[in-house]
């Protein structure tokens, strides 16, 4: 590994961390009274098991972004990938502002779905850049789509 890979990919790591630590507060906000007096599908996920799948996605997405960034931020498809992957960012952040915060799983769900959408378009980039940096999204790709899944389910049935 580089040391400019190995710095870039640090630095995207922290920012990523940042919107877990982000997301946290927002769960704690909703979670003491709100979310657990919901009806929830059967395949919910235990609590101990979900903040640490968040971690771990969140440590690819570093990873991944900071692969890309590290072909060179001059070059447009580096900028339109790394665009995106803020962007879908940014959304993944909202989304648990929208659903814990202020407890509100359909707005949640229309962003969650956005969020899902956006993360295949920034796959779709990050391949043109680097592989192995849109195979790193596959499995945040995936818990996203089991996070939609159970956003609508609670949604659903409250």
């Amino acid at each position: 590994m580089s040391k400019k890979l190995f710095i870039r990919s640090s630095f995207a790591i922290g920012v990523c961390l940042v919107f877990a630590v982000l997301g946290v507060v927002a769960a704690q906000a909703g979670f003491e009274n709100w979310y657990f007096s919901l009806q929830r599908p059967w395949f919910e996920v235990p609590q101990g098991i979900f903040s640490p799948v968040w971690i771990i996605m969140y440590i690819l997405m570093g990873i991944s972004a900071g692969i890309v960034w590290s072909k060179g931020f001059y070059h447009k498809w580096v900028k339109t990938a790394l665009y995106h992957f803020g962007f879908q960012l940014f959304l993944n952040g909202f989304w648990f502002l929208l659903f814990f915060a202020f407890q509100k799983p359909f707005l949640a769900l229309i962003d969650i779905t956005a969020l899902f959408i956006l993360i295949l378009i920034t796959i779709r980039w990050f391949r043109i850049v680097n592989a192995t940096a849109a195979y790193l999204l596959v499995p945040y790709a995936v818990w996203v789509l089991f996070a939609m899944a159970l956003n609508f389910e609670i949604w659903r049935l409250n």
